[in-house]
């Protein structure tokens, strides 16, 4: 075992600039795992600023958590996969909503927020673009079916 330990180089094979990256302690931490992410896999971090006590940050987040939890159990929103359900979301819909309902809310939001409907105001490109998206989803979901 000696032998073959004395014989072998991690760095064999490697760049300088590799080789120092791999030899820093940070080494192997760069990735955040879903523990440690600010919305730890919940939604946004909480908006510290608003509260007096981080404890109350946090009671908010998971109250907000439940209720959301709540909400997707419902029987109008069991039909709808979590994907479909933010789609909903963006869009304003209901979890009775039916296709001619997306639809048409769809085609409203989109005149709103199109720069040739709305002057060649662009502030909304991305809102736009969120609501594309969500309509996509959608629009092959199986609940519209």
């Amino acid at each position: 075992m000696r032998q073959f330990n004395s014989g072998y180089d991690y760095f064999d094979g490697m760049s300088a600039d590799e080789i120092l990256r791999a030899q820093s302690p940070l080494h192997g931490w760069e990735a955040q795992n879903r523990a440690f992410r600010p919305d730890a896999g919940i939604d946004a971090a909480p908006p510290w600023g608003d509260f007096s006590d981080p404890l109350e940050a946090i009671g908010a987040r998971v109250r907000a958590h439940v209720r959301r939890r709540r909400e997707d159990m419902r029987p109008e929103n069991a039909r709808f996969t979590p994907q479909e359900r933010k789609a909903m979301e963006v869009l304003g819909l209901s979890g009775d909503a039916d296709r001619k309902a997306m639809r048409t809310r769809y085609t409203r939001l989109v005149r709103e927020y199109h720069p040739d409907h709305n002057g060649g105001d662009r502030s909304y490109e991305t809102r736009l673009q969120c609501v594309v998206e969500a309509y996509q989803l959608l629009r092959k979901a199986v609940a519209f079916a």
